[in-house]
């Protein structure tokens, strides 16, 4: 499962990918029919990746990418407007050690509704990337990595620096005269 680049955004209903940022905002781009495309703004909004999310265990955190493939897994997953109780035990069903006093209902609720609308997406069904040490191939490294094409200088100039003040100008005195406004 892949969920790099796609977002919750804190006061906004569904799930987002990002597209791209400029100097207002982030740019996404919503996952239902519709494709709309919005603006959010960076020193107000709050994204959280689904990547960086995890839910409260007893022991240890589990990450929402985990319950999603227990979810997946699942035979029947009850819809969003679901009664609570309903939830609240399937919820046990794939996440059973999560901690029952700090994951609310309304999380449960929210979990769910992303998984109904991740579930039939390509994205769902793909497979992670994992890029390990010193076992990627010349043509990754060929994709990776960025060559800088440095510009050679035309014969003849040089190449001057920009601060420094060029050594053989002279500064002419200017002499101020006091003219009298009165002749």
């Amino acid at each position: 499962m892949n969920l790099a680049g796609l977002v919750a955004v804190s006061g906004k209903p569904g799930l987002y990918k990002l597209v791209g940022q400029n100097k207002s905002g982030y740019i996404l781009e919503s996952l239902d029919d519709l494709k709309s495309k919005t603006i959010v703004n960076i020193s107000t909004a709050k994204l959280a990746s689904l990547d960086d999310i995890t839910v409260y265990g007893e022991d240890e955190d589990l990450k929402l990418k985990d319950v999603f493939e227990k979810m997946k897994a699942a035979s029947n997953v009850p819809e969003a407007k679901a009664d609570g109780k309903v939830l609240r035990t399937f919820f046990f069903e794939v996440a059973a050690d999560h901690d029952e006093q700090r994951v609310y209902s309304s999380d449960i609720k929210k979990i769910v509704t992303w998984f109904h609308i991740l579930k039939d997406m390509p994205l769902f069904s793909e497979e992670e990337v994992k890029v390990e040490a010193g076992t990627e191939s010349d043509s990754d490294n060929k994709e990776a990595k960025k060559e800088i094409k440095l510009e050679k200088p035309k014969a003849g100039a040089t190449a001057k620096p920009k601060n420094q003040k060029v050594a053989n100008t002279k500064s002419a005195a200017v002499k101020k005269t006091g003219g009298s406004k009165n002749p």
